[in-house]
């Protein structure tokens, strides 16, 4: 009799456990698919640990760099956001999607906007996500994927950061991420007009070969005259890698979450 109500008891406590790691949910970095075209897209999402469905979640967007695109669905998370995260999950508590651009792609063109935005609406909805708290960043092409998404999404921002990108590209940086050379004169003002009302902080290195800083400081200097919320942050010295210093600074997430839109 003592026997069976022993194991009686650790059935009991098995399942209890079984139930209690079935209702926590996951979280930390998730791999996530997405069919879009004819083809499966991969990408992560953060979660933070202590993520729960009682509260609505902010949430990030993260582009990656030419260097991470491809279709393991993991390099994007390593590199920037991912890697800061990972060094201080106690200054992010934000969901963040990571989607991955696949190779000879860009985040310029429109079929991977309209993939990042999806898998961004799929987590928003996935993790409570709050719509009035969404936040867009990226580095090198990312940063230049920052400006294009937000331009052609203004209202769906509540602030964004681009970190060494840029708006105008010359045919060394075309060669380098296969988004075509600029010829309009006026690309500063435009692009600056579109994003104009969105809170926005700039992130450049002052000594970047691949991405020169002027592309930061006309767009500064544009957003500036046009009266816009713009924070500038250039580092004396550093090359391109400028992400490390950006996503590493403690009052980057902060900042962030002190924006909120009006949705």
């Amino acid at each position: 009799m003592v026997r069976r109500t022993v194991v009686a008891t650790c059935l009991l406590i098995l399942c209890s456990s079984f139930i209690l790691a079935a209702d926590k949910p996951q979280t930390g970095f998730l791999n996530r698919t997405l069919a879009m075209y004819g083809t499966t897209y991969k990408y992560v999402v953060y979660v933070p640990a202590d993520w729960s469905p009682n509260q609505k979640w902010p949430v990030i967007i993260f582009l990656h760099g030419a260097g991470e695109r491809g279709s393991d669905g993991l390099k994007q998370s390593e590199v920037g956001l991912g890697r800061a995260v990972r060094l201080h999950p106690e200054r992010f508590p934000f969901v963040i999607v990571m989607p991955q651009c696949p190779e000879e792609l860009r985040w310029t063109i429109a079929a991977m906007q309209q993939f990042a935005l999806a898998a961004l609406d799929s987590e928003i909805q996935e993790f409570y996500g709050d719509p009035t708290r969404v936040y867009l960043t990226g580095l090198s092409m990312g940063g230049f994927g920052t400006w294009a998404l937000a331009g052609d999404n203004p209202n769906k921002f509540a602030a964004i950061a681009p970190v060494c990108g840029g708006v105008s590209v010359n045919e060394r940086l075309s060669r380098l991420t296969g988004i075509p050379v600029t010829t309009d004169p006026d690309v500063f003002n435009k692009a600056a007009q579109k994003v104009r009302h969105v809170p926005i902080w700039v992130y450049h290195g002052e000594s970047d070969p691949t991405v020169s800083v002027s592309e930061a400081r006309n767009m500064v200097k544009t957003l500036q005259q046009l009266g816009a919320d713009i924070s500038y942050t250039e580092y004396p010295g550093v090359g391109h890698n400028s992400w490390d210093n950006a996503y590493n600074e403690a009052d980057f997430p902060q900042w962030l979450l002190a924006q909120q839109s009006k949705q």
